[in-house]
C-alpha cells in the first residue's frame, strides 16, 4: 500500500502560488483541490498521466482521519471499487493535480476564494 505521492511540477508551482496569495495552508489547499476535482467529474486519461516532479505528500497528511470517506467519494465518482494501491497514490494524485489547476482557475475569478467555493454548489 502506498503512503506517499508526488504531485506534478505544475501542481506544486500552483499550490505555492495559491498558498501565498490566499494565505491558506498547503494541506488545506490539497483537500480543497481533491474536493473540487471530484466535484468536477470523471478523470480523463491525461489527468492520470502527469509527472511526479513536484511536492511529496504522505497519505496521513492528505486524507488523515477521513481516508475511508475520501476513498468512498473517489469510488462513487468512478462507480467502481478501487484497491488501496489504486486509490492512493494514483487516483488521489490525479485529483490533486487536476484539482489544483481548477482551484487556480476559481481563484482568478474570485474576490474571496473560500466564499466563492462555498457558493459554487449553489450556482450549479
Amino acid at each position: 500500500m502506498g503512503y506517499k505521492l508526488k504531485t506534478s511540477k505544475q501542481a506544486e508551482t500552483l499550490l505555492l502560488e495559491i498558498e501565498r496569495s490566499e494565505n491558506l495552508n498547503i494541506y488545506t489547499l490539497v483537500k480543497l483541490a481533491i474536493s473540487l476535482s471530484i466535484h468536477y467529474g470523471t478523470l480523463s486519461d491525461d489527468d492520470m498521466k502527469t509527472d511526479t516532479k513536484g511536492r511529496e505528500f504522505n497519505r496521513p497528511t492528505v486524507t488523515g482521519d477521513f481516508d475511508s470517506l475520501y476513498k468512498c467519494l473517489v469510488e462513487q465518482s468512478i462507480n467502481c471499487h478501487l484497491s488501496d494501491d489504486e486509490f492512493f497514490p494514483h487516483y488521489i494524485k490525479a485529483h490533486i493535480d487536476r484539482g489544483v489547476f481548477l482551484l487556480d482557475q476559481e481563484r482568478r475569478y474570485a474576490k474571496d476564494l473560500l466564499v466563492h467555493l462555498s457558493d459554487l454548489e449553489k450556482a450549479i
